[in-house]
């Protein structure tokens, strides 16, 4: 019997080297911008608002940094990880052109590694993705890795081919469209005091604040990405899985800790560059996510003294306030309650741009 639907790819199906080309295109609106607020709550001044945005050398209000993410990413599940069990990892990110509310983003990607697991029935496949904006401008590229089901257990895989990754991306490397005169950012405006000299290498920041997941509420959030992933939407295969219900996508825990860290990041208004990143354990709805970070780097851009970046590690723990910074294990593993351990670039605003 023939069909015409797509079961999606098992770890057999990608070979090394090939470009995915995934549909379909999406124009983002208005409707993305406040659903994406709905859904998380993010407050940083630029994304929430035109004059604020026009302020700092933009034309109106972006979409915010991981809102792009969670779009580009979202193109391609349906050819990466449609059979995957879980998304493991982020690396080497770099952020390009704003995107406005109206702009059509695309995405691609190119198979770099696969590596089959001892366990014979799943192995992990490694992506670099490339998200495009109807002008064939760069909007976001990244590569992740996933592990994906096998179709067969039996079947023989191909030798390991197992991509070098950087550890971070280089601070000249980043591209920032944001331009502020001196003395013009306002600093009551945006909600916190604090500018790029204020934040110290070493110095961690507890972000207090908590946001339970609702089942309803990260369901909602993935299908807006037209994440298709059967493991955040199937509970008739997940109750017979793993875990025995649906897991939430890995992407709505960093847009989570995203918006908790305006509390002591306020500042830092836009995500220019991911380093890093991991889901260390699974979570669910009835979660209450908490975050903290730690400074890991603080760097001028070059040329610029408007602004500053730093190097953040935002850590994202489930039903657990973050007061002692849970963290990682003297035996290398990690304490139960983290979730999210998340290596990025901010910019924020040097004292010479507040008013």
């Amino acid at each position: 019997m023939s069909t015409k639907t797509n079961a999606g790819r098992f770890f057999e199906d990608f070979v090394v080297g090939e470009t995915l080309v995934h549909a379909t295109p999406r124009t983002v609106t208005d409707g993305d911008v406040a659903l994406y607020t709905a859904l998380f709550g993010g407050r940083f001044a630029p994304v929430s608002s035109a004059p604020f945005a026009e302020s700092v050398g933009l034309r109106a209000a972006p979409l915010d940094s991981v809102l792009v993410f969670h779009v580009v990413f979202g193109k391609t599940v349906p050819d990466v990880s449609l059979n995957a069990i879980a998304n493991l990892g982020y690396a080497d990110g770099r952020f390009g052109v704003p995107v406005y509310p109206g702009d059509t983003i695309r995405t691609t990607s190119t198979v770099l590694g696969t590596k089959a697991n001892r366990d014979g029935t799943t192995g992990v496949v490694y992506v670099r993705s490339r998200g495009v904006n109807q002008h064939d401008e760069l909007v976001l590229e990244y590569t992740r890795w996933a592990m994906v089901r096998k179709r067969d257990a039996s079947s023989v895989p191909p030798s390991p081919v197992v991509p070098e990754l950087p550890s971070g991306v280089t601070p000249s490397s980043l591209h920032v469209p944001f331009h502020i005169a001196p003395g013009t950012y306002d600093t009551a405006l945006a909600g916190s005091p604090f500018a790029w000299e204020d934040y110290t290498v070493g110095e961690r920041i507890d972000h207090v604040d908590g946001m339970t997941i609702e089942e309803a509420e990260h369901m909602m959030a993935a299908r807006l990405y037209q994440n298709t992933a059967r493991v955040h939407f199937n509970q008739h295969v997940e109750r017979d899985g793993r875990f025995g219900r649906r897991i939430v996508y890995g992407g709505h825990l960093i847009s989570l800790a995203r918006a908790l860290s305006f509390n002591g990041l306020g500042n830092a208004f836009a995500i220019v560059g991911i380093n890093g990143g991991r889901h260390v354990n699974p979570s669910f709805a009835g979660d209450t996510i908490y975050a903290w970070s730690e400074v890991l780097a603080h760097e001028p851009l070059p040329d610029r003294t408007d602004l500053g970046a730093l190097r953040v590690r935002t850590v994202a723990v489930k039903d657990r306030a973050a007061r002692d910074f849970p963290d990682q294990l003297e035996s290398g593993g990690y304490d139960p309650s983290v979730v999210l351990d998340f290596d990025y670039w901010v910019v924020l605003p040097t004292r010479r741009s507040l008013r």
